[in-house]
């Protein structure tokens, strides 16, 4: 018999999460006439977890976290779906393996809606990087599995991940019809990865990244998929009206291989933040370009189509308010706007659309953190 593993004496344990719902109106504008209003209330990231470490000796820090998301709106969730990793630590950074989002995520605070948890239907991830999509359909911000992830220590301002995931896998995980149009049957395993990287600046009042992540044979064998993602942010401060003010941009460029050729697309998009009464105002305006590349007329990835009148936009207005360190009430008006071949949706809490359509939606909501 082998004898049971003593339990390790850890440093420091924290259970921590938190539970944010909110009440949305959202509206489906379709090109049919159709406006099908929904009310709903949703969970958006809710999340329970406990992480911890366990001092090594020479400067070394063993960690882990385990993160499950919680359905707080009608009771449930799913265990450790979220950001679940064990990992070291030490004055050459950190290495971890698990289950998290990516590098080419993390650009996502410089420019998004912060103030709003960069979550529910006001995610501004809803047409930048096409959010609301699996990797196996095309998506740049998704959670991946199988990860190691190499994080440096911040050095004067500077600070760079990497982010390797395998998906090795039968080709009956990819899209049934893909595999079949591609004319690539494969038997038995066939490997797929993503490669994820970012490096960032931050200093005083300013905030710069650059993401890149790359899906190798991910929908299906022969496509490999980019994307690239460049950010800025500047905070001016209290001006002399006595308002702050907080500026930021992106922009990104999706190319996807397709049956047909190749299909590119690009993003721009500008924000600001606007401390006020207490609060933060939060304004955002994005928009995709008309799909572009080698691909014929109307080949399709997600929202994205080749060709005229592909092009999307997306824009809100938010205020937060914080009653407490712990818990913060929000509210505002988002839109998502089609051009009459685009077909982008919300990314969190996502609501089915066609092509050319318009989705207005107006959001309350509460966060608590514990």
């Amino acid at each position: 018999m082998l004898p049971c593993a003593a339990p390790a004496q850890i440093a420091n344990v924290t259970l921590y999460g938190d539970l944010n719902l909110d009440l949305e109106f959202v509206g489906g504008k379709q090109p049919d006439g159709n406006n099908p209003t929904v009310v709903r209330v949703s969970s958006n990231s809710s999340r329970f977890g406990v992480r911890g470490n366990e001092y090594l000796g020479a400067g070394q820090v063993a960690i882990f976290q385990l993160e499950s998301q919680v359905q707080a709106n009608t009771g449930g969730g799913t265990l450790a779906s979220r950001e679940t990793f064990v990992g070291l630590q030490g004055d050459w950074g950190t290495l971890k393996a698990g289950n998290f989002l990516t590098p080419y995520d993390d650009i996502l605070p410089i420019f998004g809606d912060t103030p709003t948890l960069t979550t529910s239907i006001f995610s501004t991830a809803a047409i930048w990087a096409q959010g609301p999509l699996s990797k196996l359909q095309g998506g740049f911000d998704a959670r991946l599995g199988n990860s190691i992830r190499y994080e440096t220590l911040p050095l004067d301002g500077f600070s760079a991940e990497v982010q390797y995931a395998t998906r090795s896998s039968t080709s009956d995980d990819a899209d049934p019809a893909i595999v079949a149009n591609s004319g690539d049957h494969l038997s038995g395993l066939r490997h797929a990865d993503v490669i994820s990287m970012a490096a960032f600046y931050s200093k005083g009042p300013l905030d710069l990244g650059v993401a890149y992540e790359e899906n190798n044979k991910v929908r299906y064998p022969s496509a490999n998929d980019y994307a690239l993602s460049l950010a800025a942010g500047y905070d001016f401060g209290t001006l002399d009206n006595g308002l702050g003010l907080r500026i930021a941009g992106v922009y990104e460029r999706l190319k996807y291989d397709t049956f047909t050729g190749d299909l590119k697309r690009d993003f721009w998009g500008v924000s600001a933040t606007v401390p006020a009464g207490g609060g933060s105002f939060y304004l955002f305006w994005g928009k995709a370009g008309n799909g572009t590349g080698s691909a014929l007329d109307g080949t399709q990835v997600g929202g994205l189509t080749k060709g005229p009148d592909s092009a999307a936009e997306q824009w809100e207005i938010s205020y937060s308010y914080s009653l407490s360190l712990r818990t913060l009430l929000y509210a505002g008006y988002v839109q998502v706007r089609n051009g009459a071949n685009a077909a982008y949706s919300f990314n969190i809490n996502p609501y089915s659309t066609v092509q050319g359509a318009r989705l207005p939606g107006l959001v309350f909501g509460i966060a608590h953190f514990f």
